[in-house]
């Protein structure tokens, strides 16, 4: 059974289905943005958008197409995706000095990303069709300080808001976000379809949210 679940076609089935359902939300949350003008719907959008990218990317990787601009590529969108989340949930906040605090803190931490994706040599790290392999300590390092003060922030403001609202949609919403943050760190888990599950999942709940 295992095996199915982590088989070529499987993998190449579910990403394509995920890009499939990330391409049209991306592309409301720019419609809303422009209609809007929100800066949450902004960030949001491009969070969105990043996870697209990554997502493209896992169906490239998937039918076997692989180079080392390409998982840099990835990993770099899997860190700014959280960030760019959690940026647009820190509006939500209406707190200006939260946001500017944090807005200061992406900017270093991001710097540090490319740093470490800029100086680092990444080999082959694909298993069974999916990133599954060691990474360089710097950019493990970089990406776990971009991306765990975001994924502290998403939670942090998802309690503040559903105190607030206690929206179902606004609970939606964090929950997948959240889950879409932390959807690209699971390539190191021993079982990697769980990846798609959490991707699947995450855009199935900002549907809910969005729509």
């Amino acid at each position: 059974m295992l095996g199915v679940f982590l088989s070529e076609i499987f993998i190449e089935f579910s990403t394509i289905l995920i890009l499939l359902l990330t391409v049209p939300l991306a592309s409301l949350m720019t419609y809303k943005f422009l209609k809007k003008r929100g800066k949450s719907q902004l960030y949001w959008s491009i969070g969105l958008w990043l996870f697209g990218a990554g997502v493209l990317l896992e169906v490239l990787f998937s039918f076997n197409i692989y180079n080392s601009f390409l998982i840099k590529a990835y990993l770099a969108a899997v860190a700014f995706l959280v960030s760019f989340l959690a940026l647009g949930s820190t509006v939500l906040l209406k707190n200006k000095r939260i946001f500017n605090y944090y807005g200061i803190f992406f900017i270093f931490s991001g710097a540090f990303v490319i740093y470490s994706l800029i100086v680092s040599s990444i080999g082959n790290v694909l298993t069974n069709y999916v990133v599954f392999g060691v990474l360089p300590l710097l950019i493990v390092i970089s990406s776990s300080v971009m991306t765990f003060p975001a994924a502290a922030m998403l939670i942090a403001v998802a309690v503040i808001s559903y105190r607030k609202t206690s929206s179902k949609k606004m609970l939606s919403i964090i929950a997948g976000v959240l889950i879409v943050s932390i959807a690209g760190s699971l390539y190191i888990a021993h079982f990697p379809a769980f990846l798609y599950y959490s991707e699947f999942i995450g855009i199935l709940l900002l549907w809910f949210g969005f729509i």
